[in-house]
C-alpha cells in the first residue's frame, strides 16, 4: 500500500530531549564563566504561575500595485520585540524597586525598614543586565534565554487574597545598549547541542 510509513504521531527518540518542562527559573545576572553558569548566585525569587517568553518579529510586506497576496522577497523585517513576563511568588525592595523604576534608602524616619520611593528619569541602574530565564528539558538539560539589557515595564500590582499568597505580576522588555547593532534587539537563546 502506498500510504503503509504514514505514521499517527510525530514521536521521535528525540522527542524527550526537545520537551520544556516545568516552569524554569528567572536570573538577574545570568552568565556563563570558566565553563560554568551562575545559576544559584543570579536567582531573582520563586515564581508562582510560570513565566512566559515572546519574540516578534515586525515584518513589513512590500505592496505593490497588482500584487494582491505576499510574495517571497518582498517582505523585510523592520524591527522586532523580546518580551519576559512572569510571576514572582516573593516580594523584596529590590523587586518593587525593578517594578517601579524606583530608588530605596533605609528609612530615617521608620527604623527597620527599607523605603522605596519613585524614581525621576530612568538611570542606567534600572535595566537589569542579563535577565535570564532557565527551563529544563524531560532530560534536565537547561534550555536559557538571556536579554543583555531588560527594563520592567509593567510597573507593580499587589493582589492580596484569603488564603492565598500574593503574586507580583513583572513584564521585562529586551532594550538594545546605544553602542549594539540598532537593528536588532541584544537577546540569546542557548539551546543544548545535540549529543
Amino acid at each position: 500500500m502506498a500510504y503503509e510509513e504514514l505514521k499517527n504521531h510525530g514521536v521521535t527518540t528525540s522527542t524527550p530531549k526537545n520537551i520544556l518542562l516545568g516552569a524554569g527559573t528567572i536570573h538577574k545576572g545570568l552568565t556563563f564563566t570558566a565553563s560554568a553558569w551562575n545559576f544559584s548566585e543570579s536567582l531573582i525569587g520563586a515564581t508562582s504561575g510560570g513565566t512566559k517568553l515572546t519574540i516578534v518579529p515586525f515584518i513589513k510586506n512590500i505592496e505593490l500595485d497588482g500584487v494582491d497576496v505576499k510574495v517571497k522577497g518582498l517582505a523585510i523585517k523592520i524591527g522586532e520585540t523580546a518580551i519576559m513576563e512572569t510571576n514572582l511568588a516573593e516580594i523584596t525592595p529590590e523587586i518593587m524597586k525593578l517594578a517601579i523604576l524606583g530608588d530605596s534608602k533605609v528609612s530615617t524616619e521608620v527604623t527597620g525598614y527599607t523605603e522605596i520611593v519613585s524614581g525621576g528619569q530612568i538611570e542606567t541602574g534600572d535595566y537589569v543586565s542579563k535577565l535570564g530565564y532557565v527551563g529544563k528539558t524531560m532530560e534536565g538539560t537547561p534550555i536559557i534565554i538571556i536579554f543583555d539589557d531588560a527594563l520592567c515595564t509593567s510597573g507593580l500590582e499587589v493582589e492580596g487574597k484569603h488564603k492565598d499568597n500574593g503574586v507580583v505580576k513583572l513584564t521585562f522588555e529586551c532594550y538594545a545598549d546605544m553602542t549594539d547593532d540598532l537593528s536588532k534587539l541584544p537577546y540569546h537563546i542557548y539551546y543544548p547541542t545535540p549529543v
